[in-house]
């Protein structure tokens, strides 16, 4: 027998999803995972995982809109290759994508490509805005999390790279980057 399950994401901690999971109970799913994680890529998404695991042929996976499921085309053909893989299909309440149809196939298509362009133009308002606020000295960085000083001296005292790394609870590579700055 086969059974519809629900998938609704959102991107930070203080966003609800009760709106989609709701719209995925009323559309008829069974089963709704939630997760709160960027889709912008597949890690540290277990449920969606679990979920392509758990389908059986004939199951429907079912979501709010497409970019709820994936921000990238590649992530999108992945979790839909997934998803055939199983025998199953993907289904958006919001948007007429049904994987089982061509038409559905199609549009699936069009709406992914249009998810990863619209997250490439956040990315790049994001990197104007950044290079903006530099110029007007307001953006000056992340501040330094490794105290240079604190390295020289160590290094001064006669220690070995591997100890001070250890000792300060950072990576060796910072500490030769600094060693070599000082030949």
């Amino acid at each position: 027998m086969s059974a519809a399950y629900g998938y609704a994401r959102v991107s930070t901690n203080d966003q609800d999803n009760a709106i989609q999971v709701a719209a995925l109970r009323a559309a008829g799913c069974t089963i709704v995972r939630e997760e709160k994680a960027s889709g912008t890529t597949m890690a540290k998404r277990s449920e969606l995982k679990q979920l392509l695991e758990f389908l059986r042929p004939g199951d429907v996976l079912m979501v709010t809109r497409i970019d709820r499921l994936a921000r990238s085309i590649g992530d999108l053909q992945d979790i839909v290759r997934a998803v055939k893989a199983q025998g199953a299909h993907l289904k958006a309440t919001e948007q007429p994508i049904d994987t089982g149809t061509a038409a559905g196939k199609a549009f699936l298509d069009m709406l992914g490509v249009f998810a990863e362009f619209e997250t490439n133009l956040r990315r790049e308002r994001q990197m104007e805005g950044i290079e903006k606020a530099k110029k007007a000295g307001v953006y000056k960085g992340r501040r330094k999390s490794i105290d240079y000083s604190k390295i020289n001296d160590m290094i001064r005292s006669g220690m070995g790279a591997s100890e001070i790394a250890k000792s300060l609870n950072i990576g060796r590579a910072s500490v030769y980057r600094l060693m070599s700055r000082q030949i």
